[in-house]
């Protein structure tokens, strides 16, 4: 098994690709060790590794978040090495009772009359946002609108990374606020 690394807009996240289906159906987002530990049987053994503070699957991708301390020149054989031997074994990436994080739904406010006006926001997300955050090594969900506002999540390298914040007002802001006018801002939650 050969696994790609590419870097990401954030210098402490990397994002690792095993050539395989990481996550069939929507994403899981790892931010300590305790929330891995009875989740993800391969988040608790990536957190193990010194340096780790977060993981996120993906579709295809899995992206290491590190601390300040090693660099990534001494983490990566020990994350790739962790990530090879899981797959190779055919354990799955998630435990058996435990769902990935829904995607949409749940967790999401906004005023019933502004139905239309969200589901436009809605696709524009899945169809432009989404796949270039992912690209990096990231995810974006919607969470709410309200007065004119939208409410996304960030995830995966999106999180924390030092980009997000001019990615979220210049493109995202400025894509949403094209295609619907209502839209005045968008906000990180």
């Amino acid at each position: 098994m050969f696994i790609q690394t590419e870097t990401t807009p954030n210098p402490a996240t990397l994002k690792f690709l095993p050539g395989k289906v990481v996550m069939p159906e929507g994403t899981a987002d790892f931010r300590d060790a305790g929330a891995a530990s009875n989740t993800s049987p391969l988040a608790a053994k990536l957190f193990a590794i010194p340096g780790v503070t977060g993981v996120f699957f993906g579709y295809d991708f899995i992206t290491i978040t590190k601390n300040d301390g090693p660099d990534w020149q001494h983490l990566k054989p020990a994350i790739l090495g962790t990530i090879m031997e899981h797959l190779m074994a055919g354990t799955p990436v998630m435990a058996a009772e435990t769902a990935a994080e829904p995607e949409h739904g749940e967790g999401e406010f906004f005023d019933e009359a502004d139905g239309e006006i969200v589901d436009m926001i809605k696709e524009l997300l899945e169809t432009r946002v989404r796949p270039a955050v992912a690209q990096d090594g990231g995810d974006i969900t919607f969470r709410g609108f309200e007065k004119g506002t939208v409410y996304l999540h960030m995830k995966g390298a999106c999180s924390g990374c030092p980009s997000s914040t001019a990615t979220l007002k210049h493109g995202i802001q400025n894509l949403l606020r094209h295609f619907v006018p209502e839209v005045q801002q968008v906000e990180s939650i």
